[in-house]
């Protein structure tokens, strides 16, 4: 149960007992249950999408993004962010430098031009899906939390992780059978989607390939922020692909 919390407390601004922070053993284990702290996600997403059916879509999706954002705490926008800043920034003249470079400027608290951008971007695209979306859109709404955090679930049992220290690096000695039962069970939720849940559990997997393919080009493996700009990079192009479908 306190590694489910931990998952919770970090993925989300649902308040936790704070002693679950200071376990090591409920951390490592918290990345198993990355895909049920999405679950809670939606599940809360959900909830507001059926009291706001009834009002004018645009509304609507409005305040679903913002509810949305709000119970995230925009953790993984930041990401986004710095990571954009840090792909574009980072470029130099041999592939050492540029990795060197792009870790250093992920470091960076500050958000340059092209994160702002990103971020912009990936607000637009969530927030134009959820607006052509048919009320309540609960698959949609489901769907994309859990696999989005599935997908962090996966990247720390399929790269390596570069830097030293912190939260990150208790994740890399997650229990790995307990984290594949997740994954497997995150793919098999889909299901309840029917065919648009196999369409997002398709473009989820398009989108993590190749940012595994493009982290481990430039840096060899991910960081932090490169995982939170998988989360929203899978979330958008899920909603996106299922207002595509409808």
């Amino acid at each position: 149960m306190r590694a489910l919390l931990a998952a919770i407390g970090f993925l989300t601004r649902v308040p936790v007992p704070a002693r679950v922070f200071d376990d090591p053993r409920a951390q490592s284990r918290s990345l198993a249950w990355y895909p049920a702290a999405g679950l809670l996600i939606g599940a809360l997403l959900c909830a507001l999408a059926w009291a706001l059916q009834t009002r004018p879509p645009l509304l609507s999706a409005a305040l679903l993004l913002a509810a949305w954002v709000v119970l995230t705490g925009a953790l993984h926008l930041d990401g986004l962010a710095d990571s954009a800043d840090a792909w574009v920034g980072g470029l130099a003249a041999t592939p050492e430098q540029t990795r060197e470079r792009t870790l250093t400027i992920m470091k960076d608290p500050r958000s340059g031009p092209v994160g702002v951008v990103a971020v912009v971007l990936v607000l637009l695209l969530k927030f134009a899906a959820l607006a052509s979306l048919p009320a309540p859109a609960w698959v949609a709404l489901l769907i994309a939390p859990v696999l989005a955090r599935a997908a962090l679930t996966l990247a720390f049992l399929s790269l390596p992780y570069v830097r030293s220290g912190g939260l990150g690096q208790r994740l890399v000695e997650a229990p790995r059978t307990a984290c594949i039962v997740a994954l497997v069970l995150s793919a098999g939720f889909c299901a309840v989607g029917g065919w648009r849940g196999a369409v997002a559990l398709a473009v989820a997997a398009l989108v993590f390939a190749c940012w595994r393919r493009i982290c481990l080009r430039r840096l060899q493996g991910m960081t932090g922020d490169t995982c939170g700009a998988l989360t929203e990079l899978i979330e958008a192009a899920v909603l996106v692909a299922l207002a595509l479908s409808c």
